[in-house]
């Protein structure tokens, strides 16, 4: 196994093969493309956050010159309920085509109504003042509590609750309700001695990603036409792009260009489909950006979510019942993250007795997008609150009462599978031993400690090595690269092959160049991908043998690789890889070696995190002192981007913490769209967050690699709502802990 195995190059910290171009400024985002005669395309939409649409002409707009296109919801011809893969999951073709240009009703603030492509962006932003729309203007339903009343005003006339035993006669705002229940908590729950039951409630966050959505699209009646945009999956974007405009998918190009972030964010479509319309109509390319306004208003959120968390447990510490219901904003269209979040919720404990029920309700809210676990870090903010209150509550250490619970090999999970070696034992451990934790806390802080658990994915991924005649080589994949995986790929290639990492380059092929690639997401990618780079590697040395074996005229059987050499064992000889490359026009061409995978035994991902804070009492305002993030990466191939990960995941889950909320009026406007009043955390509000590897490797997996990029963000939640509670003296039950919300609990406390 891995751990027993020296490695030329894993587990190394080598230089990202694409960080030159991106710290000088020569690597291309979405927003670099310029193509020929390109024209702008700009959005019309909506100021109000419910209205039915009742006129809608774009006859003034059409007319003024420069203007080339015009697109509005009929220009989609096909839309269904047909689902279609968008990211980490799948949606109906109908609501992706109604969230990307509205039809008949707007649903949020924002929502994209008609679209312009004019000569300048002067000329389209003009434009669009010309377009005529008369609305209806119906109540907005802003929240959880109100949307699941009975007497709410309804997004969907024709939503009925999906997951009763029989259709419930009207409909309603409740999309789904999901139940997993194992055991029997009334019984666990008697055996209690201790028992605590609290409601939580988090916000709606967005990813913040500094790179706004952007693309450049080229549409050819006659062949292939051509998007270039910023996402994690452009597989994806071609299917749904072609879905909606009824395309083959041989007729779309779709190019990733290098992305500016995306934390899941960048797993579906908004602009794209509009551009190709506007480009089909108008016959030029057309490039179309959101200014950072549009992307808080009109792209896919996370989640808020009202849990109400019941944990029981008896005096020795067994814990004997869990048990939550939480409520997920799905935003406009159904399709939050309910059921993973019941799924996640208290899969960090062996606990005989779980009952989770969730809920997907729709709001006046843009449709909500995945971020980094989706639906998984309101879930665990409940439960671990829950736990450690409980452990408070039975004096025991909150790390001890975990370890003493802690799932691990053979526990059975509420959703299904029981769970085969894992590593949240030893991330345990690596807490109660840290520095960190051994160290005493001061007057006036507190601490918070937290367990996060991500199931990790496999799934489809294809790479292509194309060596060169100098032995030199290019790695095709289809992964976009978000957290360092060039490196990664570069790694296992090089390990496979034995020749320098310099030796290989990692480009990210387009739809057209490579087989069908998964999303950058569900923490796959080194996993997934990197077992197709192994494959592709291997195939290669095969085919390294093979022509070494006809050159010495003996069998393939006969030849070894080593250290990227062939080595004849059936007698003296050895050539290096550049030397059998350079002589492949004599034994059969060039060498190109495939690798197509459906990945299985994506080995899941837990993390343990400690938080100090420090608050001040007269004004509220918490500041992080310390911070440590431990998790189990099963190898880390790359252990610095394996630590950016986690230091990434602490980053964003503290901001979620601590500051971040879409703030609403009455009317459903969004008032603080924008990174000014929107705060994500800036290097000054962050101390240096300390990060410790645990690796206990996936056996399914050549190197023992489990993905590491979504269980970080998952216990910061629930970590820096403790240590505020702790520093205060006050239960914590709704983040994001600001000053104003944390005054008024030291207020009503004192």
């Amino acid at each position: 196994m891995s751990e027993a195995k020296k490695f030329n190059f894993i587990g190394q910290r080598t230089i990202r093969p694409d960080g030159h171009d991106k710290v000088t400024g020569k690597a291309n985002y979405a927003a670099d493309l310029s193509l020929p005669g390109m024209i702008w395309g700009k959005i019309l939409r909506s100021p109000h956050a419910h209205a039915k649409i009742l006129k809608l002409d774009t006859s003034r707009a059409e007319a003024m010159s420069g203007v080339m296109s015009v697109a509005t919801f009929d220009d989609l011809p096909s839309v269904s309920n047909e689902a279609i893969q968008s990211g980490e999951g799948a949606i109906d073709s109908l609501d992706l085509g109604r969230n990307v240009l509205a039809r008949d009703k707007v649903l949020y603030h924002g929502h994209a109504i008609a679209a312009i492509a004019a000569k300048t962006v002067a000329i389209a932003e003009k434009a669009l003042e010309l377009i005529d729309v008369e609305y209806e203007v119906l109540t907005p339903v802003l929240d959880l509590h109100a949307a699941m009343k009975a007497d709410a005003p309804l997004l969907h006339e024709d939503m009925f609750t999906q997951g009763y035993p029989e259709q419930p006669e009207k409909p309603s705002n409740i999309a789904a309700r999901h139940e997993l229940k194992m055991g029997d908590v009334e019984a666990g729950f008697a055996e209690a001695d201790v028992i605590v039951e609290r409601d939580f409630v988090t916000p709606t966050v967005h990813q913040g990603y500094i790179e706004p959505h952007a693309c450049t699209v080229s549409y050819n009646t006659e062949g292939q036409s051509m998007v270039w945009c910023s996402t994690q999956g452009h597989f994806d974007v071609r299917a749904s792009t072609a879905k909606l405009l009824a395309m083959p998918l041989g007729n779309l190009k779709v190019i990733a260009s290098e992305i500016g972030g995306g934390f899941g964010g960048k797993t579906t479509v908004y602009l794209e489909p509009i551009a190709l319309i506007l480009s089909r109509k108008s016959g030029r390319p057309v490039k179309m950006m959101m200014d950072r306004d549009e992307v808080f208003r009109a792209s896919g959120p996370a989640s808020a979510a009202r849990l109400t968390v019941k944990v029981g447990g008896k005096k020795d510490g067994t814990i004997t019942a869990m048990q939550t219901s939480i409520a997920y904003e799905a935003g406009a269209f159904k399709g939050s993250p309910a059921m993973i979040g019941g799924m996640t919720a208290f899969t960090p404990y062996n606990c005989p007795n779980v009952y989770c029920e969730t809920f997907d309700v729709v709001v006046n809210k843009p449709k909500v997008a995945a971020y980094r676990a989706p639906g998984a870090p309101q879930a665990e903010f409940g439960a671990e609150m829950a736990v450690s209150e409980l452990a408070e509550k039975l004096g025991i250490d909150p790390v001890d009462l975990r370890l003493q619970n802690a799932a691990k090999e053979g526990t059975q999970t509420v959703y299904g599978p029981k769970l085969k070696a894992v590593g949240l034992v030893e991330c345990l451990e690596a807490a109660k031993n840290s520095p960190h934790y051994k160290t005493e806390l001061k007057e006036g802080e507190g601490r918070g400690i937290a367990s996060g658990f991500w199931f990790n994915i496999g799934g489809q991924s294809s790479v292509t090595i194309n060596m060169n005649p100098d032995g030199t080589g290019t790695i095709v994949e289809g992964s976009p690269d978000i957290g360092g995986s060039r490196a990664s790929m570069q790694m296992m290639a090089s390990e496979e092959l034995g020749i320098p990492l310099n030796d290989l380059k990692p480009i990210i092929g387009d739809t057209e160049s490579i087989p069908y690639n998964q999303s950058t997401g569900g923490s796959r990618t080194t996993f997934a991908t990197g077992m197709a780079v192994i494959e592709a590697a291997q195939d290669v040395v095969h085919q390294l043998k093979e022509r070494a074996a006809s050159l010495w005229n003996v069998t393939p059987d006969q030849v070894e690789w080593r250290d990227g050499s062939a080595i004849n064992t059936a007698g003296e000889g050895q050539m290096t890889c550049a030397e059998i490359c350079a002589k492949c026009e004599k034994t059969g061409g060039q060498i190109s070696g495939t690798g197509n995978v459906n990945a299985r035994g994506a080995g899941p991902s837990f993390a343990v995190h400690v938080c100090d804070t420090k608050v001040d009492m007269e004004t509220g305002k918490v500041d992080v002192i310390r911070y440590t993030a431990i998790q189990d990466a099963g190898k880390a191939i790359h252990p610095s981007y394996v630590e950016g990960q986690f230091q990434g995941g602490a980053a964003q889950g503290i901001g979620w913490a601590l500051n971040e909320e879409y703030v609403y009026n009455d009317d459903g406007v969004m008032e603080n769209a924008g990174f000014l009043d929107y705060r994500i955390p800036l290097a000054s509000d962050l101390p240096m967050i300390d990060t410790i590897i645990v690796e206990v490797p996936n056996n399914f997996h050549p190197y023992g690699v489990r993905g590491v990029g979504e269980s970080g963000i998952i216990p910061p939640l629930a970590a820096v709502g403790y240590s505020v509670g702790d520093a205060i003296g006050a239960n914590v039950s709704e983040l994001p802990c600001s000053p104003p919300r944390v005054l008024k609990l030291i207020q009503e406390k004192g």
